[in-house]
């Protein structure tokens, strides 16, 4: 960043308080333990506040990997062509070596979602592949929940420019800040105690649906007909959860879901997308898949079509679900109006699902199965993992029984 770059003013009272919450309520890290954090460059404000209340909270070691834009792009405009074939498996390698140390792991996302709108598609592509396949031991940590682990966000001003492109660069920071905070609770005075309130909301909600076990969920509305089986003894989660070391953290902020597992076997019929998804520089819009025993057998959008084809391209798995999520059309990002081009939040706006990889957690005692005993159950493994939104205040879900009998779960979108 060029020192003599003016940045915009974000209020820094609610930027300490986000980089408290990501700390006490994200990971609720643990004196001694050390943090992973991944960053853009451009979060360094909020990566400092997090590092003080990390050490502040007793952290050993604090170590930040930050990503840059400009570099990423000079990759796509003069790189060798082997180049989008290769990724750094060292990296990762060490990066699940320090989760399996119980390193906590830390991501701030902000990145400009259209930065590789204008490069070579079939370049994306090969370098999501490499880089999804070095990557596969440490998101094995992560979405196995050996560690406690959070996400939070930053208004980096090219993400900024893209939610709304009619203000000046300034603005648009400060207004996107404002947007994340709010949808992070910490434009109040005590967040950590409105994270507690929110996070005992959420179980509520989640216990009610573990107490009903339902076999399937049956959405419908314009445009979906969709029968999504759940796994053989899943288990909804959402808001706090614990990890494998014993740690209860939020891995989400902000979150609005609660979620499980389905059946990568029993998904059947036709669901269309209610938002459009951003992903790695292409907005894809107006999604229309078909399932038959799980899998997509047909699928459209209106742009962006290549690329979800080469999404479901990547692996065996690509084409199968790994989560079924849950969120009122009430929500405070869905009320916000906001497309936000960013999964943390646009997830949180609408009920979703994600194509390819489950998570273990989301089975009676997941932490002690086996990646055999969870294909077992109907979990599905891949790559990848991408949520894309399916609710509105249109859509009706109904939770289904083994003997057929079924319960209202949502009315247009809203909790029955």
């Amino acid at each position: 960043m060029n020192s003599s770059q003016k940045i915009p003013s974000i209020d820094p009272v609610k930027l300490d308080r986000l980089g408290e919450v990501a700390v006490k309520i994200g990971l609720q890290l643990q004196p001694g333990q050390d943090l992973l954090i991944t960053a853009p460059l451009a979060a360094l404000p909020l990566v400092r506040r997090i590092t003080e209340h990390a050490y502040k909270a007793g952290a050993g070691l604090v170590t930040t990997f930050y990503n840059d834009e400009e570099t990423t792009l000079m990759r796509y405009r003069n790189a060798p062509e082997d180049s989008f074939d290769h990724s750094a498996g060292w990296l990762y390698e060490g990066m699940a070596k320090a989760f399996s140390a119980n390193t906590a792991r830390l991501a701030i996302s902000g990145d400009n979602p259209m930065l590789l709108s204008a490069e070579d598609p079939e370049k994306v592509a090969r370098a999501n592949r490499a880089q999804s396949k070095a990557y596969q031991p440490a998101l094995e940590k992560i979405t196995g929940f050996d560690v406690n682990w959070n996400i939070v966000s930053y208004p980096n001003p090219s993400w900024a420019k893209q939610v709304f492109p009619d203000q000046e660069p300034d603005t648009a920071v400060i207004m996107l800040a404002d947007a994340i905070f709010s949808a992070s609770r910490v434009d109040i005075d005590d967040p950590v105690s409105a994270w507690r309130d929110h996070n005992a909301a959420l179980l509520k909600r989640r216990e009610w649906l573990n107490g009903l076990n339902f076999a399937s969920l049956n959405f419908k509305g314009p445009g979906t007909d969709l029968t999504v089986g759940l796994a053989d003894e899943h288990e909804w989660q959402g808001g706090a959860s614990r990890a494998k070391n014993g740690i209860t953290c939020n891995p989400n902020i902000p979150t609005e879901e609660v979620f499980t597992t389905p059946h990568a076997l029993r998904v059947d019929g036709h669901v269309s997308s209610t938002k459009p998804l951003s992903y790695q520089g292409t907005l894809i819009e107006n999604i229309q898949v078909r399932f038959e025993a799980g899998k997509i057998v047909e699928a459209k959008a209106t742009r962006g079509e290549e690329v979800f084809n080469k999404i479901l391209g990547t692996d065996e798995g690509a084409r199968r679900l790994g989560e079924v999520a849950l969120v009122p059309h009430s929500s405070p990002i869905s009320a916000s109006g906001l497309l936000f081009f960013n999964t943390l939040f646009d997830e949180n706006a609408a009920s979703h699902i994600a194509l390819g990889q489950c998570y273990s957690k989301c089975f009676i005692n997941g932490g002690t199965l086996s990646p055999e005993e969870i294909a077992s159950k109907g979990g599905n493994k891949s790559l990848i993992h991408i949520d894309w939104m399916i609710g509105s205040g249109e859509i009706d879900v109904d939770g289904i029984h083994k003997d057929g009998s079924t319960v209202p779960v949502m009315r247009n979108g809203e909790w029955a």
